[in-house]
């Protein structure tokens, strides 16, 4: 196997948190070595000059010019990843990802238009932080209850998701106050989202028709676009997999309202096990 193919099985082989990881280090390094042709793709504080480059508002959350900046970041991440993808789908944690990062760079963009006088003028938005926040402040606010240890001692995950929004809130005040705006904007999504999914309500699925329709579209000289149906069979207009989907993502909220209500400790080795295959 060669050097190209080991890197290939690799990065298949990773999680989607975990790529997103391993292109904002890519990005880092590139930034490196191309720093002033990457100031297009960071998200400036004016609208008039977002206009003329409305991908920043998502482009902005890959960059990253400082080691630690990126380091912390990414390590928040990988942990949050873990914990996150062992009870809800990929497809979420894209939704929360990018809803997160959009959601902090409008934020942003409002603080610096509306109050010039506190925020200044002529600032850039560069990091994953708001993006993080959403996921982490998703997960406090869905399991509350749910303990996490810390060091020597456990500490519910509601107290973790207050403390980071306070430190973030006295750092609007300090010499990174378009950032923790930024990190604000994240965490409002983020709560907003788990209290919607608590609901029955999944607010990102909007966002994931809008994905899949751009992900799926294919280009044939052929002719134009058709639709295979694999499954056939068929009661009242749905297919055998419509309800093996359907049932399995019933067990899931099943599972999902019990962590809320009682921790996840308290689900069985059978519970624990199909989450685990769920999200797989």
């Amino acid at each position: 196997m060669s050097l190209l193919d080991d890197v290939k099985y690799k990065l298949a082989r990773l999680n989607v948190l975990e790529k997103i990881i391993a292109t904002n280090v890519v990005v880092f390094v590139i930034g490196l070595l191309l720093r002033k042709y990457l100031v297009w793709f960071e998200l400036p504080s004016n609208f008039e000059s977002f206009i003329v480059r409305p991908w920043s508002i998502i482009t902005y959350a890959f960059l990253h010019y400082d080691p630690l900046h990126i380091l912390f970041n990414m390590l928040w991440l990988y942990v949050i990843g873990q914990m996150f993808l062992n009870l809800f789908s990929s497809k979420m944690a894209i939704n929360i990802y990018f809803l997160g990062a959009m959601s902090g760079g409008m934020l942003f963009l409002l603080g610096y238009s509306l109050f010039p006088g506190f925020f200044g003028t002529n600032s850039t938005l560069v990091g994953a932080s708001a993006a993080v926040r959403a996921l982490l402040i998703f997960i406090c606010a869905y399991m509350p209850n749910q303990d996490m240890r810390f060091f020597t001692f456990n500490i519910k995950l509601w107290y973790v998701g207050v403390a980071i929004v306070i430190l973030d809130v006295f750092g609007l005040f300090g010499m990174n106050a378009g950032g923790n705006l930024a990190h604000l904007g994240g965490a409002l999504l983020g709560y907003f989202y788990a209290k919607q999914l608590v609901k029955g309500n999944d607010i990102g699925r909007g966002f994931e028709s809008l994905i899949g329709m751009f992900s799926n579209v294919k280009l044939s000289k052929k002719g134009p676009l058709k639709t295979v149906h694999k499954n056939k069979s068929k009661v009242g207009g749905y297919t055998k997999a419509d309800f093996n989907e359907f049932n399995t993502q019933k067990k899931i909220d099943v599972i999902l309202d019990k962590i809320s209500k009682s921790g996840y400790d308290s689900l069985t080795a059978e519970e624990k096990e199909f989450l685990f295959r769920a999200g797989k």
